[in-house]
């Protein structure tokens, strides 16, 4: 029971309140009101004006009005909560103008439109309007302008707002060059790695770009981008590729926009060749072998490595360099070494391989009269060796008797490194170097004077 009575004490607490609120916001004021209009017209003389100072009767209009004013509030809190937006992204701007004379630049590709109304008309707003905003240009010459764009909406009901909706643009006058495209192959690692691209022929070099005068100044290059990822079934031979892009670019790199490249696409013959060569492993050891001993034999498992790569790149490799550190070995040994391909060098016919070495007694050698040679001086210098026998070397070769039998003068070379040197009277290290990698060499003279004089 003293629950039911707390909340009937509640509830005409609530009702009391509200009943305050009324008094004082809607009673009170027009019971004022109307004493007012009393006042000022004057005594009561008649019945209406008897009746309607009485206070049920301003009590009674005051609530009608209230309920009123209650209705209409209602009424109108009911439309905007109906009413809905949503925001339509990224539609087109179709401007009307004379394009053939004219480049209009500000102008944006798109805008975004918010749609305002009932949901039901928002959908039919949706599918029945044409989705594009409009710019008439028609009208205006060359120069400066602030335009107003409008949106294509089929519901009456509905209303929009675009963002943005007025823009400033400029026309200028159109005006043409004709250009020779270049080529620029594109995604060619996605090409098979024994596949090279030898040529591309364009069905047309010379094309024609349009756009305002103070935008054609930029355009360093015209590229036709041959993208051979778009190629079906690349294979050796002379393939066809259509729908290829022409792209303008400045003297940064940069793509240079609002301009017309007639025709805006080619199409091309791509010659597709696979490179390749054989050449021989070369084993380079690295490190020193135990007191004694010297390397007589280097033999490998694989003889010949077939190489695939451009032509060019092919035509200066002659061997395959493959490193086995030696250090501190004291017996035969066979290495598993890893193949590495090359600088330039896509695929190679194998990556790994087995090195075998045996070894035998160390003795030495001497090669005399080995020449000295200079080697990237400057091209507007001379060198000239200081010294008696400055420009000659002997050059003490250690090995095993089987190789140091084979090795002779002309499989030795000696030569200083001159790079970044200048005028003057120089000191420059000699380095010697021989082609039997078996055995090890080592110049007597390790340094000579040079004078170097401007040619």
């Amino acid at each position: 029971m003293k629950v039911i009575k707390n909340i009937f004490l509640t509830i005409a607490a609530i009702i009391h309140a509200i009943y305050k609120t009324i008094d004082k916001f809607i009673i009170i004021p027009v019971t004022k009101f109307f004493i007012m209009i009393r006042d000022k017209f004057g005594k009561r003389t008649d019945r209406f004006e008897k009746w309607l100072v009485k206070k049920n009767t301003l009590i009674f209009i005051s609530l009608l009005l209230a309920i009123l004013l209650f209705l209409y509030v209602d009424s109108e809190s009911t439309i905007i909560i109906n009413n809905s937006a949503e925001v339509l992204y990224g539609q087109k701007v179709k401007a009307t103008y004379n394009s053939n004379a004219y480049v209009v630049e500000g102008l944006p590709e798109s805008v975004d439109v918010t749609l305002i109304g009932r949901k039901v008309d928002l959908y039919l707003a949706k599918q029945l309007s044409k989705g594009s905003v409009t710019a008439d240009l028609s009208k205006l010459k060359e120069g400066t302008h602030s335009i107003t764009l409008d949106y294509d909406c089929s519901i009456n009901s509905v209303e929009y707002k675009l963002d943005p909706s007025f823009v400033n643009i400029t026309i200028y006058p159109k005006v043409s060059e004709t250009r020779t495209a270049t080529i620029d192959i594109i995604n060619t690692n996605k090409l098979n790695k024994k596949l090279s691209i030898a040529d591309v022929t364009l069905d047309e070099k010379e094309i024609v770009i349009k756009g305002s005068e103070h935008t054609l100044s930029k355009v360093s290059t015209v590229k036709a981008l041959v993208d051979v990822s778009k190629m079906i079934n690349p294979d050796i031979g002379v393939k066809e590729l259509g729908d290829i892009k022409l792209v303008a670019y400045d003297d940064s790199g940069n793509v240079v926009k609002n301009i017309e490249i007639e025709p805006n696409k080619l199409s091309a013959k791509i010659t597709i060749e696979s490179p390749k060569k054989e050449v021989p492993l070369r084993v380079i050891p690295t490190g020193s072998l135990q007191f004694g001993k010297a390397i007589d034999s280097m033999t490998t498992s694989v003889n010949k490595i077939t190489v695939y790569g451009d032509k060019d790149i092919l035509d200066s490799l002659d061997n395959i360099p493959v490193e086995v550190d030696i250090s501190g070995l004291n017996e035969d040994k066979t290495y598993d070494v890893i193949i590495s391909k090359p600088a330039g060098i896509k695929e190679l016919s194998t990556t790994n391989a087995k090195v075998t070495i045996r070894l035998g007694t160390e003795i030495t050698k001497e090669i005399e009269d080995i020449h000295i040679e200079t080697i990237n001086l400057n091209p507007n210098y001379k060198a000239v060796a200081i010294g008696e026998n400055s420009s000659k070397t002997t050059v003490v070769v250690k090995g095993t008797k089987n190789v140091l039998d084979s090795i002779d003068s002309t499989m030795i070379t000696a030569k200083v490194d001159l790079k970044d040197y200048t005028e003057g009277e120089r000191e420059a290290t000699v380095k010697v170097e021989g082609t039997d990698n078996r055995a090890t060499y080592t110049s007597k003279t390790t340094k000579i004077k040079v004078r170097i004089t401007k040619k």
